[in-house]
C-alpha cells in the first residue's frame, strides 16, 4: 500500500520489529542513507489517503539517530470504511 498520504497527528503504540542486521533491508539503508543505529518500527497513526479519506493505519518505517524516519507506508488498515 506504498502511494503518497498524509499523516494526521502522532503516531501511537510504536514497537520495534527489528534493529541492526535483523533488518532485511540494512544494507541498502546504509547505502542510500548512512551510518546510523538503524530499526523497523511500527505504530497507528491516522493518515489522509489521496482520495481524502481519512483511515487508521498500522504503519512501518525505519528509522536511524540523525537521519531520521525513512521509507514509511501503510501495512494495513485498522478500521472499517463506512
Amino acid at each position: 500500500m506504498d502511494g503518497e498520504f498524509r499523516i494526521i497527528g502522532a503516531i501511537r503504540r510504536i514497537r520495534i520489529i527489528a534493529r541492526g542486521t535483523g533488518i532485511r533491508e540494512f544494507a541498502k539503508l546504509r547505502k542510500l542513507f548512512g551510518e546510523g543505529n538503524w530499526r523497523k518500527l511500527g505504530g497507528e497513526v491516522l493518515v489522509r489517503l489521496p482520495n481524502g479519506h481519512i483511515r487508521l493505519c498500522e504503519v512501518h518505517w525505519y528509522e536511524a539517530h540523525g537521519v531520521g524516519r525513512k521509507k514509511l507506508k501503510i501495512k494495513r488498515f485498522l478500521d472499517e470504511i463506512r
